[in-house]
């Protein structure tokens, strides 16, 4: 579950009410905005057992504020299904059992009509709700709406991930935004072949990380805390497509030596040979977007890549992957600027040049050399919320500062993604850090 500094005793405002209604329909618009270019069909498809369908994840993130924010806050509520509760649960132990996530694809009822009306029926419920004095007295009301808000959102940067998975699959190739804007950076770049490492005075010995506000935050962002980092540098870019290409050409993917041995045996299994989506023709690199199939742009940062992949071609390099807490002294420092959705890309762009760090938020998660573990002190909360995070630190590595498909809104310098170290179909990739003696 979330925080915030003073949730005990401080009740929303009523500035703050209004803000809170209008946030939550505008992201649940913005949900039906993403859903605009798909047909009846494309929401019901599995690829495989890490992708959700789309009507899954409209149902889901409706069924979180019927079961959070109607059934605590309404007095004898009655569930519009109550199916639902066992099809749409993800991973609610304490709410009930679920429906096989592997097995989600399977579904071909309730149908795509009926989850809208689904999401519609509850949508007006939440909004009488959020008129009703007693609902929004309740800084517990506050705290649970804004959480499912914040989940929203994950699942809007999740629909366009799997939805690109889902369209991968297909012979067709077809395109999710065939009109999208152009990349109009990559002009200014050299094609991300000149290397620049930078180190920040004061981000170095004991520092404190984590979140310390009033603000919202997820519970695996707390508490504050104080870590000690020796000198290191980080890249100032992010890796891009030509510079990983250079890997493959050396035989990356052919040299035991450079992988760990889960990431090696994860070549040999899957067969891997480049990125997630890269695909050769006549001898020529192509790659799979949301736009359709492209000629790999060289300036981009590459995409698509495992924490296994990162963490070999950082070996290849020389280099290593910077801790999460070396990412966060230095993002802390940095604006919150980039290419988010907000942007319609949904595809990495090329940098510009400058000495300064620069991507640091949007375009691609970055995957850091932490695992995914509680920060002292951490105690995830009661209830069904607190396995929102806290049940998930095991097998995992930290990814930091968001990627072409998340929200602006949603992201901070103290956010920590987490995914198995072979993951590949998020919107991940690399950033370099070096020891600095």
């Amino acid at each position: 579950m979330f925080t915030t500094h003073s949730s005990e005793t401080a009740k929303p405002s009523s500035e703050q009410n209004d803000c809170l209604r209008s946030r939550y329909e505008r992201v649940r618009q913005f949900t039906d905005y993403l859903c605009q270019p798909l047909a009846t069909e494309d929401y019901v498809i599995q690829s495989m057992p890490d992708v959700s369908p789309t009507r899954w994840h409209l149902a889901h993130t409706t069924w979180f504020f019927e079961t959070f924010v109607l059934k605590a806050f309404c007095p004898n509520y009655r569930p519009i299904n109550q199916q639902y509760e066992y099809l749409f649960n993800s991973y609610y132990n304490s709410i009930g059992q679920q429906f096989a996530r592997p097995n989600r694809g399977l579904l071909s009822r309730p149908t795509v009509a009926e989850i809208k009306q689904y999401r519609h029926s509850v949508d007006q419920l939440v909004c009488g709700l959020l008129e009703d004095p007693k609902a929004m007295d309740s800084s517990r009301f506050a705290e649970v709406m804004e959480l499912g808000i914040q989940h929203e959102q994950q699942h809007q940067e999740l629909m366009l991930t799997d939805i690109k998975h889902v369209f991968s699959c297909n012979p067709l190739l077809p395109a999710y935004c065939p009109g999208s804007p152009s990349d109009s950076s990559k002009k200014n770049s050299d094609g991300g072949l000149t290397d620049d490492f930078t180190s920040v005075p004061g981000a170095r010995g004991l520092v404190s990380v984590g979140d310390a506000t009033d603000h919202f935050v997820f519970d695996n962002e707390r508490p504050r805390h104080q870590v000690y980092l020796q000198p290191f540098r980080l890249h100032t870019r992010l890796i891009t497509n030509a510079q990983y290409l250079q890997f493959i050409k050396d035989g990356g993917y052919q040299r035991p030596e450079l992988w760990l041995s889960l990431g090696w045996q994860a070549v040999q299994l899957e067969s891997w040979r480049a990125p997630l989506y890269w695909f050769e023709v006549d001898g020529t690199w192509r790659y799979f977007t949301l736009s359709g199939a492209k000629p790999i742009d060289l300036s981009q940062p590459v995409c698509h890549v495992s924490f296994f992949e990162a963490d070999a071609y950082a070996r290849w390099r020389g280099c290593r992957l910077p801790l999460e807490a070396e990412w966060e002294v230095i993002a802390a420092e940095q604006p919150i600027a980039g290419n988010f959705v907000e942007s319609g890309f949904y595809q990495p762009t090329a940098f510009g040049r400058g000495a300064q760090v620069q991507q640091l938020f949007g375009d691609v998660w970055e995957w850091t050399a932490s695992p995914y573990v509680p920060y002292p002190g951490y105690a995830p909360a009661a209830g069904a919320l607190g396995e929102y995070n806290g049940k998930f630190m095991c097998n995992q590595f930290v990814l930091r500062g968001g990627s072409c498909v998340s929200s602006v809104s949603h992201l901070r310098a103290t956010y920590r993604n987490f995914f198995p170290p072979d993951a590949r179909w998020q919107f991940t990739g690399i950033r370099l850090a070096e020891d600095d003696a």
